[in-house]
């Protein structure tokens, strides 16, 4: 999943509106809002990298402060989770960061929904029991928690220990897009397409489900998030031997106006994994 979870930059930062202890909540809500706008609206990636660590300071200190708000430790968990994979190819950093961000989120999901609060220590019957009881107000925290933790098993993905849990991962999403399909542009949908392409179909896969996700996911960004069809590519089309759709997609991408307000960032970054990608086909393939 490398560079997906950048995705959940797009609203890394909307929740330091709550930081009232610094500054009016007003005030704090219009900084939040204006350093949204421009890192989503950022052309440069290497501008974010080399700014993304001190946001990742500050909001360490904001937790500090408010170290039960569950605002302020979503957004701590999405810019960790963020920054790691987008920027951090060091595995043990990867894991370091990783880990802090699936710790904030967790910390958020105890406060938001107790009854999923020891979700990577329950079996599996069980864990899907407790998510019965998320509702549509509840789905914010529940999808920042699935985010930090597939972020974090990618950081690990040589445990196989770790690799036991994509089965919960799987269902947190679904509860996801069961309650709320259109939340974060159906980000949900592209996450289960990834997931869906981790086993090949001759070890009991299901690509028929993760095209029909990544098909989704484009669907509920109108196509404007190009980073749905750079995955789409990387996983699916790459598992099935479809150069002809590996190809094509990732060619749209390059060819796509990569502009767009609040996804820019993501789109000039899918086009830079896209050129890598498509050099690379002919030797895939």
């Amino acid at each position: 999943m490398k560079r997906l979870l950048i995705v959940v930059l797009l609203f890394a930062l909307i929740p330091l509106s709550g930081c009232t202890s610094m500054i009016s909540a007003s005030a704090s809500r219009g900084m939040a809002d204006n350093l949204n706008s421009a890192i989503l609206n950022q052309n440069d990636p290497e501008t974010v990298r080399q700014g993304a660590p001190a946001y990742l300071i500050m909001i360490d200190s904001f937790i500090e402060g408010s170290p039960k708000d569950p605002k302020i430790l979503m957004a701590g968990s999405r810019l960790y989770g963020a920054y790691t994979s987008a920027f951090i190819d060091d595995p043990e950093r990867a894991k370091r960061l990783s880990e802090k961000s699936l710790k904030y989120a967790q910390a958020a999901l105890c406060i938001t929904m107790p009854s999923l609060c020891n979700s990577r220590e329950m079996r599996f019957p069980e864990y899907q029991n407790a998510l019965k009881g998320v509702t549509f107000l509840q789905v914010p925290a529940l999808y920042d928690w699935g985010v930090a933790w597939a972020g974090w098993l990618q950081a690990n993905n040589d445990d196989w220990d770790a690799i036991g849990d994509v089965p919960k991962i799987k269902a947190t999403m679904e509860k996801v897009v069961s309650l709320n399909p259109t939340y974060e542009n159906g980000g949900a949908y592209l996450y289960l397409g990834v997931l869906n392409s981790l086993i090949p179909p001759s070890m009991g896969g299901k690509p028929d489900e993760a095209r029909a996700y990544f098909e989704r996911a484009i669907e509920m960004s109108e196509g404007h998030n190009l980073m749905a069809k750079t995955v789409y590519a990387q996983y699916y089309a790459r598992m099935m031997f479809d150069q002809e759709l590996h190809d094509r997609l990732l060619n749209e991408v390059l060819e796509a106006e990569p502009e767009y307000p609040g996804l820019t960032l993501i789109n000039v970054l899918a086009q830079e994994q896209a050129e890598q990608l498509l050099a690379e086909s002919k030797e895939i393939f």
